[in-house]
Parts: structure tokens; sequence; C-alpha cells
């Protein structure tokens, strides 16, 4: 990128600093598309290796590899192609995405990006040039920030930020020079660019962390009230699905091969419930393969006036008194419009249409349907975060066991359901409960049972053929917890115990570190939720355990990452005026607890040096009297000048001792040379105001220290005056014999 200036043989000052900061800058811009994970396998792979050749060609001193009008037609040869990825080649990419149109057309402007911005970096020639890749990385900043939200993008923003003010020090000290070159290169020219390199990259990170941290202040003293234009857009290009109305049997065991994270349930500490689930929706109907659900009335519930959704009627006394729950969901985008929530949901409070802001919550709806489930309306597919309040209620055992078979019509009519089915499935439930007498006994023994006697896997073998619940029960013996839990419903069925299927999510790895549940896809789970008169619908959850993951180093390093992106979402993406008054609540809050524990501490600390001065003052009793005669010789001191004199004496013997060893110190010569006009006019040799220190010099008739001093003044005049190196070793010993031969005589 030489400009015409420096079309000569003299290169441009921070030549080397200017072109290695613009490299960086568009490598930074690549690698931050590329770690969206938005972007094609070829073109994220592609687009870092092209630009980390290029590096690798200037660095070897060759040429540019393509000519501007030539990288021009390219340009507008790409034009005709861009239609073609647009309507063909992205849309085939991103067709499991909530909006494919959209999403496709951004991920065709992206390719054409960066088509542009290595045809351009193959190409650059002239300053010129370098400013407009400079605006295309820019543009390749702000399309990774709409494509993502994660951390990962924060880290690589703050690399670009260093990286472009770089590049632009080094322009603009380019562009001062144009015209003031000369083909004369002075001495030492290498030298000096290695040090204007130094002194650019260092002056390049301190502008950048300050604007970094000017800009952070700013950002939290200047919330964000709106989401912006593309606040309800969804650019994720893969949506979990299998959280609907009607799923089928095994595919929630595809979602379980998947270790992607789905929400983080923010508890603060570990939850101490054994039937802690993050509850989806409830599924009634069976037709031998296909669950769905048994109705699609669902009732709205709106906000009340603090924003608070309540959804929790319906409860039993017992319910209503257990213990609560207060939590905080961050929902990654998924292809569903459930809500998942822990136990018996009380209220619910979020940006459920898409939107941030104060005042968001108090626009938004929930649906809720006859099987306790809730539904967001607004069907955005986005990252969600919401509150909630939920009840935990306990297992009465004794209770449950004397709750009857007295079911209402509607629960029988619904939760009774039952397909043709294999006809050993009804004699194998049977047998399971024989020795049970009532509902809750036969539950919890068929429970036990397909626990103890079935196994856990989410390979299955063999075609399921038509009857997928008799080939798990009598052939595999062994599956996932769909199967468990489909078949232990419709075995209850058949012993007319109402029962349904209960889609959702198992807790998760709790977190530490951040105080949260992170929950994957390969934590999606199905369980069974049985009804009992007076008691409501009781959690049971037949499938065995699967194999634990072992936690290591990794798991700890993952940890960590997790804490960091739930700060991110928390305090930047959802950032908003609420976050701002926590957060001038806590610091409030911080400042009064450090104001008190160091008023405490400084208040404990007078209070032992009192009580150690008069136990020291009662076992030393006669020392009080010393006091007067210490004070009348510190006036005496003080009235002879005696502490500047000894102040004195002490910085020269520190600078004579400690100070640096080198021939660059002219600083302590004057001070030695002080020291020894001091030392001379106490012995009566004195420097009269109108003799230079050479006539001074030639003056002193004293033949012991006559030839020290002369040699003395030599070294300090060449220093001082001759711009000499200043040899302060030498002046410490000439000063040294000076010293020693008044003393010696």
């Amino acid at each position: 990128m030489a400009s015409a200036a420096a079309a000569t043989s003299v290169s441009m000052p921070a030549e080397r600093f200017f072109r290695a900061s613009l490299l960086l800058l568009m490598f930074t811009s690549v690698c931050t598309l590329a770690l969206t994970g938005k972007l094609d396998l070829f073109t994220a792979f592609l687009a870092p290796i092209a630009v980390i050749y290029k590096a690798v060609r200037w660095w070897q001193g060759r040429p540019n590899e393509l000519q501007n009008r030539r990288a021009t037609w390219l340009v507008v040869a790409y034009l005709a192609f861009f239609p073609l990825d647009m309507f063909i080649l992205s849309r085939v990419l991103v067709q499991n995405s909530a909006n494919p149109p959209l999403y496709a057309a951004l991920m065709a402007a992206v390719h054409f990006l960066l088509f542009v911005m290595l045809v351009r970096l193959y190409s650059a020639s002239t300053d010129r040039d370098a400013i407009f890749l400079t605006m295309l990385a820019f543009a390749g900043i702000l399309a990774s920030a709409v494509l993502t939200v994660d951390t990962t993008f924060l880290i690589c923003f703050f690399a670009f930020l260093i990286f472009g003010v770089a590049t632009f020090t080094g322009m603009e000290l380019r562009r001062a020079a144009t015209g003031a070159l000369t083909l004369t290169v002075p001495a030492g020219q290498i030298e000096r660019e290695r040090h204007l390199n130094r002194a650019l990259g260092y002056a390049s990170l301190s502008v950048a962390l300050g604007a970094i941290l000017i800009g952070g202040m700013l950002f939290f003293f200047v919330p964000r009230f709106s989401a912006g234009y593309l606040g309800r857009t969804s650019f994720n290009p893969a949506l979990m699905t299998g959280f609907t109305d009607d799923v089928e049997l095994g595919q929630i065991g595809e979602i379980k091969k998947d270790s992607t994270i789905v929400m983080r349930v923010e508890t603060g500490k570990p939850v101490g419930y054994p039937r802690l689930r993050w509850r989806g929706i409830a599924l009634a109907n069976f037709d031998g393969k296909r669950w769905t659900s048994s109705e699609n009335r669902r009732d709205v519930r709106g906000p009340d006036f603090d924003g608070w959704v309540y959804v929790g009627d319906g409860m039993s006394p017992t319910e209503a008194r257990s213990p609560g729950l207060l939590y905080t969901v961050y929902m990654e985008p998924i292809a569903s419009d459930a809500i998942f929530v822990p136990g018996k949901v009380v209220s619910l409070r979020g940006n459920f249409n898409g939107e941030s802001g104060n005042r968001s919550a108090l626009k938004t709806y929930l649906y809720k349907d006859a099987t306790d489930s809730i539904y967001n309306p607004f069907h955005n597919y986005t990252a969600v975060r919401y509150a909630g309040f939920s009840r935990l209620p306990s297992l009465d055992v004794i209770k449950l066991r004397a709750a009857g078979t007295d079911y209402p019509d509607d629960i029988k009519q619904t939760y009774l359901q039952l397909p043709t089915l294999d006809p050993r499935i009804a004699p194998l439930a049977g047998q399971m409960t024989a020795r049970k007498t009532n509902p809750y006994d036969k539950a919890a023994a068929m429970e036990i049972y397909l626990r103890s006697k079935y196994g856990y896997t989410l390979d299955l073998k063999g075609r399921p053929g038509d009857d997928p619940l008799a080939h798990f029960l009598f052939e595999t013996r062994a599956g996932h917890c769909e199967y468990f839990a489909s078949s232990m419903t419709v075995m209850l069925r058949t012993l007319g115990i109402p029962a349904r299927e209960v889609n959702g999510f198992l807790p998760g790895e709790y977190n530490d570190l951040a105080g949260d549940y992170v929950v994957r896809a390969s934590d999606a789970h199905s369980w069974v939720e049985v009804y009992f008169p007076g008691n409501g619908w009781i959690t049971f959850d037949p499938t065995p355990d699967g194999p634990e993951n072992v936690s290591g180093l990794l798991s700890r390093v993952g940890q960590y990452l997790d804490w960091l992106s739930l700060s991110w979402n928390e305090w930047v993406i959802s950032y908003d005026f609420a976050h701002q008054v926590v957060l001038a609540q806590n610091i409030k809050i911080s400042s009064r607890n450090w104001t008190d524990s160091l008023r405490a501490w400084f208040e404990k600390k007078q209070l032992q040096a009192r009580t150690r001065m008069k136990d020291w003052e009662f076992r030393h009793s006669s020392l009080r009297y010393l006091l007067p005669v210490a004070l009348v010789l510190f006036l005496v001191v003080l009235r002879a000048d005696m502490i500047p004199e000894l102040i004195r004496r002490l910085k020269i013997y520190a600078q004579m001792r400690f100070g640096r060893s080198s021939h660059t110190n002219p600083q302590l010569a004057a001070r030695l040379y002080s020291e020894l006009l001091h030392v001379l006019n106490k012995r009566g040799i004195q420097r009269l105001e109108t003799q230079t220190p050479l006539e001074f010099a030639a003056a002193v008739g004293d033949a012991r220290v006559a030839p020290a001093v002369r040699e003395f003044i030599d070294i300090y005049s060449q220093a001082r005056f001759g711009e000499a190196p200043c040899n302060a070793v030498r002046l410490r010993e000439l000063m040294s014999q000076v010293r020693h031969a008044f003393r010696s005589h």
C-alpha cells in the first residue's frame, strides 16, 4: 500500500508497522465473522487462510497478485453471481432458520463483503486502497455484531479496536511525511525505526484501552431502552426442534445427541429438590407412534400492573404452601414457543415479545392450556430472558395412597385414551403392579421396575416397526427417555390410572461460579405425570440414569466460560434501565459497606494503639522523665540547622551508594560537584562567584587534594557543558579521595 510519494527508493516512516497493523485488522475482522458460527464451513475456513497467505507473501517482499483493473472486473463479475448465492446457495444453508429469506440475504451480503475484502487486499497499492480496506474491515465487524451476541465477539472487537487505532496512527504518520522525505538515509535509521514502531505500538494500545474504558463507562451510564431495528430478528440457522404439540417417538432421542447450550437457569445456589425438571409441554393423545396435545384451547394471561404474568391458578392448598423458587432463565433461540419452568409455576415476567426496555413486560402476554403448559404467543424464535417464581411441592406419600380413584369425567376422558396396543402390554402392566392396592403404589412400582429391568441407550438397534412400544418392552429392552415415559404412561392407562407424558429438560450442570444451571440439548428429557384426586398431577420418572460426565480441568474451564457468557448476557445484551438502577444500588451498598468496614478497622486499631501506649507507660514509668529532655534536644537540633544538613548528607550517601553506575547520570554529577564545594569550603577553600569551575580547579593550591579536584571538575565540566558521557563512578572515587585526604591530616 505504497503511496505515490513512496514510489522512490526511500520507504515511508513506520512502513512495516502500518502494513502489519492493516493485515492484523483485516485478519481480526475476518476471524470475527468466522467465529460467529453462522458462516458455512468453506467460507469460515478459506477467508482467514487467504489473509494469512497474503501476510506471508508481504513478509517475503512479493508484489501484488492482482492489478487494479482485474480486481475491479472480478467484483463486477461477482455482482452477477450474487442473486444465485442469495436465492439458491445461501438459501439451502439456512433453510432451517426462523426467517430463511432474510437470513439468506444477509449471508449472501457477507459472502460478497468477504470477496471484495480479499480481492482488494490482493490488489491494494495506494493509501486510498488501505483506507477502503479499513472500511471493509469495519463493515465485517458490523456484520458480526448482527450475527452474534456471544462473548467471543467482545474479545475480537477489543482486538479490532487496538489494530484499528494502530492502522490509523500509521496512516496519519505516513500522510504527514508525504513530500517531506529525502533520498538520504540517516545513520541508525533501522534502530530508530524499531524505536518508532515500539512507541507507536504502546501509543495505540494505550489509546485503545482508554477508549474501551471510557466506552464501557458510557455504556453502563447510558443504558439501552430498545433492542433496535434487528432486535426481533433471529439469525440462528439451527433452531432446535422437538418441543411442539406434535412429537413422534424418537425425536427427543435425536435432540439428546447434541451438546449445544439451550438455556441457563440462574438460581443463585443449587436447588435441593429431587424432582427438579424444566417442564415444557404435556401431551395427552397417543396413536401408537406420536404424542399430540389434547386440545388447542389456550387461555390468554396478561401482565399485572407490575409486569408479572400470574399463571399459577388451580393449585391445591398443599402446593400453595410448598417452598418457593425465584429464578431467571436465559433461553437461546429454539423452534418452540414453549416456556420452560420448574415445579408449579406461579408467575412469569420477561421480554417474550422480543423487545427490551423497562416497559416491555407490560406489552406482553402468555398462553396457558389445560395441561398447565405455558406458551409464548409471539413466535419470534429469538433469545428470551425471563424471571419466574414457582412452588416446589413435596411428596406426601400417605395422602397420595389415600387419594382413591374417584377421577373427574374430563380427566378420564382425556388421560385414559389408548390406541390399539400389542396384547402383551396390558398383562405386563398387571404383572408389574400385581401386589399393589392403590394407584400411587402401582405407579411407584412400575417406575422402579422400568428403571431396574430396562437399560438406557441412545443407539436403538433394529427397526421398531409399527409398534415401537412393543419393540422396546419385549425385544430391545433398552431405549431413551421417550420410550420409558411413553411405556409407563400407556401401561398406567391400561390400569385405569390417568397419566400423561411431559417433555422438557433435566436440571443440567450446576455452575457454582455463576450460580446457574447450564442446560444443554443433551439434557432434553421426557417423564410422566400421574393424576391423584385432591393432589393434582405428580411427577414420576421411569428412565434409568444415563452415563455421567467426568468432570476435570476442561469442565472447570467451561464453567468459567459459561459464567462469562452469563454475565455478558445479563449486563451487556440485556442491559436496560432496570439493570442501571440495580447497578447503582449495588455500588451504593458496596461503598457504604466499605466505608463502615474501614471506619470500624481504624477505630479498632486506634483503640489497640491507645491500650498498648498505656500499658507501655505503666511498665516504663521511669522513662516518662526523658520526654522533656528529648524535647529540649530536638529544639537544639532545629536551632543548629542539623536536620537539613543530615537530610542532605543522606541524599548524597544514598545516591553514591545506590545510584546508577552507568555513564549517563549528569544529575548525580551536579550533586557531587555541590558536595565537593561544600567539603572544600569547610576546609577554607572557597570558590569565588566570578570563577568558573575550571578556574577554581586551577586555583586550588593544596597539594593533597588539587589533582583529585582538577580531575573531578574536568569530568564534571565535560558532562555539564560538553555533552560528553558522565562517568559517575569515577566522580564518586575522586570524592572519596578528597574526604580521605582531609581526614588523614
